[in-house]
């Protein structure tokens, strides 16, 4: 159980290996040259496009969680009827 959580863990690291190099040189010095105010500017557009996606996928992760909790229940009501 360990080796296949650790071989999963392993997997979705290296998948994400090609996300860790959006980082581009390009991007940085452009970023950095701009004054202190556009510094300032990036940082709340990255936040404004972050807090949207981030949002959906907790409430998406709260309503599954929620519909299963419920239907487990119902499940146990009706086999305990029985």
């Amino acid at each position: 159980m360990k080796l296949r959580l650790l071989s999963l863990a392993v997997l979705l690291l290296m998948w994400a290996g090609p996300a860790f190099g959006q980082g581009c040189a390009m991007c940085y010095s452009t970023a950095r040259a701009a004054t202190k105010d556009g510094q300032r500017a990036i940082a709340r557009g990255v936040l404004v496009l972050i807090v949207p996606p981030v949002g959906f996928m907790t409430l998406g992760a709260g309503l599954a969680f929620r519909y299963g909790k419920r239907r487990d229940s119902e499940n146990d009501d009706h086999s305990l009827g029985n």
